[in-house]
């Protein structure tokens, strides 16, 4: 069965969530360096970095980070100046040795994407590769704020496409299922989204597991304090052992 990610990534979604901009990018990655100073030291990987808005931006600061990411679409949008820092692949297998990082960040959720099993071997994987005293950047969703204000349809225009979408939640999963319209066409195609929607608890239990401990917590990219009502979950763990 071909994976909902691996089909996914390309032109389509890049122009639908072009509001996922430059400045929002800005603003999450100042936040993490102030609470996590280790990011602007030693090897730090952006862990499905796309096209690397997040990774331009914290390059600034450290000459060593570098992104992976699984969709050859989104790589080739990468600035150029990004490209040698650029690796492809699957987030399950990371080609790196275990204790080499300095940091790891998982920015606007690609976490979840995997069974059950598969995540929490992730999570204990990113654990081994970061070295003592590393940080581990985890922004996710806010699983509770979700399942409360889940909008079941809405449809929205851009540059030419109209992405009809309805949310459902199937068992433990937030799922996604858009019809995309090209309007100067009328071609559509279907797409979807499947994440695993963990309670910060949970996150939390699987970190601890991989070695983490919890640092600080965030609900917004400009570093509020998390509530119940946050759009975001943004754990920061570093490496206890």
């Amino acid at each position: 069965m071909v994976e909902w990610f691996s089909e996914w990534f390309d032109e389509d979604y890049a122009l639908l969530y072009a509001h996922r901009d430059a400045e929002e990018a800005r603003l999450a990655v100042g936040r993490a360096l102030r609470v996590a100073p280790e990011l602007a030291e030693g090897p730090v990987l952006d862990l499905g970095c796309g096209a690397g808005r997040h990774l331009e931006i914290l390059r600034r600061v450290n000459p060593l980070a570098f992104g992976l990411d699984l969709s050859p679409t989104l790589l080739r949008m990468a600035p150029g100046p990004l490209h040698p820092w650029l690796l492809r692949g699957d987030m399950r297998r990371l080609p790196l040795k275990d204790g080499l990082l300095a940091g790891v960040c998982l920015w606007f959720t690609p976490f979840g994407y995997f069974s059950d099993g598969e995540n929490r071997t992730l999570m204990l994987d990113l654990g081994r590769r970061l070295r003592h005293g590393g940080v581990l950047v985890m922004d996710y969703l806010n699983a509770d704020q979700v399942k409360r204000a889940l909008v079941p349809e809405d449809s929205v225009l851009r540059g030419g496409v109209r992405a009809e979408s309805r949310r459902a939640l199937e068992g433990d999963r937030l799922v996604k299922r858009m019809v995309l319209t090209r309007l100067d066409t009328g071609e559509t195609r279907q797409v979807m989204e499947s994440v695993r929607l963990y309670h910060p608890t949970e996150i939390q239990e699987m970190a601890v597991r991989g070695g983490l401990r919890l640092r600080r917590v965030m609900g917004t990219y400009t570093g509020e304090a998390f509530t119940d009502d946050s759009p975001r979950w943004i754990g920061i763990f570093e490496k206890a052992w």
